[in-house]
């Protein structure tokens, strides 16, 4: 097996959106398919806990960081075949958004703004506006259970419109979340029928602050770093959140965002 070159004790606060997190004691750029392949494989060869970071985003990092190896995917091959678009898991999302638009393609812009992966949007089945990443997903390529790339089946589009319903769609980002603050999207998944932002808001919680962090004035299913937080500040507030929620509605939140280091 070739051998990885790991770096050490690298902070991962830089790599997530929410700009919030420890070390990790190993971190491996995967520049390649095979970059991760061989990543993963030497990580279980070792017996070291591993994760694949995307974009970072819907994620919150312990403060203390991860006691084990992180994989930062960073493969990003694109290629067309008709109608489909075959994305490495490493293609960030707004890339792949402008590459279908210049490619005559439509059926994506929606996802203009989400600043995770194509391996994280699959993951995580991202969504907006009513439209969901894995609705045009027709196969995913694995390997140890590891997304190595996917393909995506859209239609064919037209330049200007699609450029049309880019600008439609940020204005309508920038009207209705705190873009200007660092956060990891939103925390939590809309319970059936109901939108969990406007159970927080009813429970008087915009606005509400624990050290650094803070519940957005502008969405309140947004937790904002609105200055230098801590994982424990925000994991303070997604407790305070559950409470209040269950005791006014008897609903029980479930978080959206995953949990590294803890």
């Amino acid at each position: 097996m070739p051998k990885i070159k790991l770096q050490k004790n690298i902070p991962l606060a830089e790599y997530t959106t929410f700009q919030i997190g420890g070390p990790a004691k190993y971190f491996f750029n995967a520049k390649t398919i095979e970059d991760l392949i061989q990543a993963v494989e030497f990580a279980q060869s070792k017996s070291i806990a591993w994760f694949i970071l995307g974009g970072g985003s819907n994620l919150l990092i312990s403060d203390q960081g991860f006691d084990g190896l992180v994989i930062r995917a960073r493969n990003s091959g694109c290629k067309i075949q008709g109608k489909k678009i075959i994305a490495e898991a490493g293609v960030k999302l707004s890339n792949l958004v402008k590459f279908s638009i210049k490619s005559e393609l439509s059926g994506l812009e929606w996802a203009v703004g989400i600043p995770g992966t194509v391996g994280g949007a699959v993951k995580v089945n991202a969504h907006a506006f009513g439209s969901n990443f894995n609705d045009l997903v027709k196969n995913i390529r694995k390997e140890n259970e590891i997304i190595l790339s996917v393909e995506l089946e859209l239609t064919k589009g037209n330049k200007e419109k699609s450029q049309d319903l880019l600008k439609e769609y940020i204005k309508k980002r920038k009207h209705s979340q705190p873009l200007e603050y660092p956060s990891a999207g939103c925390v939590f998944r809309n319970p059936a029928g109901q939108f969990a932002g406007q159970l927080i808001d009813q429970c008087g919680l915009k606005g509400r602050k624990n050290g650094g962090a803070e519940v957005s004035e502008k969405h309140a299913n947004f937790i904002i770093n609105s200055r230098n937080a801590k994982a424990r500040d925000v994991v303070g507030l997604i407790d305070l959140i559950k409470e209040k929620v269950k005791e006014k509605f008897g609903v029980e939140l479930e978080e959206e965002i995953e949990y590294l280091g803890f």
